[in-house]
């Protein structure tokens, strides 16, 4: 096996907030942690910067490139979205009203691209749609049930039902069906089609906030991510849900991506993607890191600050050690908090082959000065060099002979 599963690292920005690819893959779109999106180009063997998309006033939070029509959508905590049209080298903005009073924090394309819907927070969802008679997008608005910010959605196969993750930590279903937009007759077990709006199911399995839900590709399975280091599977939603809490021994995820119908792929706040498998009963568990990581020496700099700690705290060494236990590594391509994960390449049998990731802030610590007599001095002085800096990385993973991927 290769030591690393990272096929390219690209340092396009200091901080990136969220990224999207054109559907051949030669263009990206990223926000840059402000009001603006880059769209870059790969050229032989460089990318260049080809457009600045800067109509909104706050952070952009959300892009999403859709696949067949070539259309680019964005929202921002400015509560207002953009679907911007590619017409020539230029891209021509389409303001859509989506009636909030609160952020929008994230956007998504149906499977279909006749509809996108964006999490707010506002407690509500923004289903959109594009009403050809007076050439304009439409918003519907769900403001029912949700008790906090909409932090995650997820279309489902069919085009209508629609995830959501909120920090109230619960995981919900609706219906998005459109008269004139969708056709009758889903994929489903009911009779009749639920209405716009219709609440499928709530799922109350994370005392903590909720991130990241996906649906499988068959939309049988449905996973997201709690705050309490868990991630959670959902069989059968709509009929008679069966769950499973997947206990993590690290850090949070911030987000997931099945590349199959039995393996998922989550990131988050240990730097590193973390493989999930179910076996042929269907029981998930954690496989591994994809990204190969060398152990810190016993003398890292964060040895060295527990160390000082305890003794500003009056622990004593004695009848302990002398050699203090290294922290788990973490980290790899990234640097810390990956925020944003997306697909890109499919293999003939459907599974999912590459997919690229986005990190934000990354901590840095510098060398530490020679040691004061007085050990508060040292200290303070020790934690004076630490600061935030930025890891602003697009990591682009190929599982290719890395992973066995579980069908």
């Amino acid at each position: 096996m290769a030591a690393t599963a990272a096929v390219a690292i690209h340092q396009f920005a200091e901080c990136i907030t969220c990224h999207a690819w054109s559907p051949d893959q030669s263009m990206i779109a990223f926000c840059p942690n402000n009001n603006e999106v880059h769209i870059y180009k790969f050229f032989t063997d460089k990318w260049e910067k080809l457009h600045v998309l800067s109509k909104h006033d706050q952070i952009v939070s959300g892009i999403d490139w859709s696949r067949s029509s070539n259309k680019i959508v964005t929202v921002s905590h400015d509560r207002n979205s953009y679907v911007w049209t590619q017409e020539g080298s230029d891209w021509v903005p389409t303001l859509v009203i989506l009636k909030l009073n609160r952020a929008a924090l994230c956007v998504q394309w149906s499977p279909k691209e006749n509809k996108f819907a964006v999490g707010s927070g506002a407690k509500s969802v923004c289903v959109c749609y594009y009403e050809q008679e007076n050439n304009w997008w439409i918003s519907k608005v769900i403001r029912k049930r949700h008790e906090s910010s909409v932090t995650s959605i997820a279309w489902h196969p069919n085009n209508v039902y629609l995830a959501t993750a909120s920090t109230d930590g619960k995981c919900r279903v609706f219906s998005t069906f459109i008269k004139g937009v969708d056709k009758r007759g889903l994929q489903s077990s009911t009779s009749t089609d639920p209405k716009f709006g219709e609440q499928i199911a709530q799922l109350d399995l994370s005392s903590t906030w909720a991130f990241g839900v996906r649906w499988s590709p068959s939309g049988k399975t449905l996973a997201y991510a709690g705050h309490n280091s868990m991630i959670y599977f959902v069989d059968e939603v709509e009929s008679a849900p069966a769950a499973q809490n997947l206990t993590l021994r690290d850090l949070p995820l911030r987000d997931v991506l099945f590349v199959s119908e039995r393996m998922v792929i989550g990131v988050g706040f240990d730097c590193n993607p973390m493989i999930f498998a179910a076996d042929e009963t269907g029981l998930w568990s954690f496989v591994r890191f994809l990204d190969e990581r060398k152990a810190t020496p016993s003398t890292s700099k964060a040895s060295q600050l527990s160390e000082a700690l305890g003794k500003l705290y009056g622990q004593s060494k004695q009848g302990t050690s002398d050699t203090v236990e290294p922290s788990k590594p973490r980290g790899g391509a990234h640097e810390n908090c990956i925020t944003c994960i997306v697909p890109l390449t499919k293999g003939r049998d459907g599974t999912i082959k590459r997919f690229s990731t986005s990190g934000l802030y990354s901590i840095y610590i510098a060398e530490p000065p020679i040691a004061s007599n007085s050990l508060f001095e040292h200290v303070m002085t020790f934690l004076a060099t630490c600061f935030t800096g930025l890891d602003g990385k697009i990591v682009v993973w190929d599982l290719e002979n890395h992973v066995a991927i579980a069908k």
